[in-house]
């Protein structure tokens, strides 16, 4: 599907960027990939590691406030990633005009670029603080989201079609759980702090997310939200798995904290449907057609809710202990 084909990945130094840069290069075989993010020193580093790469790979410094910079960068381009966002939540409750620019005016911004270049499909990454959202950071990601579904109907019939993938914090990414217990041993460190012994996430590595937006860019017909089935696990449980026998001290949830990760709301599960592997939202829009809806899948019971904390599929310390072992020896 990929191959021969020119993809640009806004935000592409990123975690998501790089294990999809591998992931491609691994399994196809494009015409070309651009890389288009703000930090020179990173795109360096970038293009050290993939030196034998160098006639596929492009590098473009832009921002996604930057509407002509991303028109000019998207000339030629078959399919974009949009992974590109101000993603930590205290930094965009204390800088809430950039989140905003970036977030929800960068996805404009995008959208409005793939429009005028005729990209044949985008594919938005969210999170699952998109759902019910109780930070900036949420809400900006709320709206991102409606922004990507709402411009299928600017398209046109055959133009270019939009989606979103959506998945929690990924094992392992930067900022999340994982490497911050894992400095806190690496420095001797006989406790891990937990914020509330309640709570639960859902476990995606960056592979299951980069092979979600690949089945996104194969499948969409435009509108849908993709989302992986994923197991959960207790942050109680991973403290044990990567320090057996240590003490947890519980220090309080903060601000902006949830206790579970949550995929599909109630509301949403109107129109979402189950797949072998993962679930899909549909728009809920009147110039948005059923015929659209990709076959396969069947809508889920009413009132149905996808939340780590209320999955049906878990992971235990020993499974956890196996999962942490293969993602460090992988960085």
């Amino acid at each position: 599907m990929l191959n021969d084909k020119t993809i640009l990945i806004t935000g592409g130094t990123g975690s998501f960027g790089h294990h999809f840069v591998e992931y491609v290069l691994r399994n196809y075989k494009p015409k070309k990939i651009i890389i288009y993010s703000r930090d020179e020193y990173k795109q360096f580093v970038m293009s050290n590691q993939y030196k034998e790469h160098r006639d596929i790979l492009r590098y473009f410094i832009g921002d996604v406030r930057d509407e002509a910079r991303l028109k000019m960068a998207m000339k030629g381009a078959d399919y974009v990633i949009h992974a590109a966002a101000l993603k930590q939540v205290p930094a965009c409750e204390y800088n809430p005009n950039e989140a905003i620019k970036t977030n929800i005016n960068g996805a404009m911004n995008v959208i409005n670029a793939a429009l005028e270049t005729g990209v044949e499909k985008v594919i938005a990454l969210s999170t699952d603080k998109a759902v019910n959202p109780i930070n900036l950071y949420g809400g900006t990601k709320l709206v991102s989201d409606k922004l990507f579904t709402a411009a299928n109907a600017y398209s046109g019939e055959n133009g270019t079609r939009f989606a979103v993938v959506r998945y929690g914090n990924v094992a392992g990414s930067r900022g999340s759980v994982i490497p911050f217990f894992q400095n806190i041993i690496d420095n001797g460190g006989k406790e891990l702090p937990i914020t509330d012994y309640r709570m639960t996430r859902f476990w995606i590595s960056l592979e299951q997310g980069v092979e979600l937006v690949i089945k996104a860019l194969s499948e969409a017909n435009g509108g849908e939200t993709f989302i992986s089935k994923i197991p959960s696990f207790k942050i109680t449980d991973l403290a044990q798995a990567m320090l057996p026998g240590c003490k947890t001290p519980e220090v309080g949830i903060r601000e902006g904290e949830k206790l579970h990760e949550i995929m599909v709301t109630r509301e949403d599960s109107l129109h979402t449907y189950e797949y072998e592997k993962h679930y899909i939202i549909y728009p809920h829009y009147d110039w948005w057609g059923k015929e659209n809806i990709i076959p396969g899948g069947s809508l889920v019971k009413p009132e149905f809710e996808y939340s780590s904390g209320t999955n049906t599929q878990w992971l235990n310390v020993e499974d956890i202990q196996k999962l942490v072992s293969t993602d460090l020896d992988r960085h």
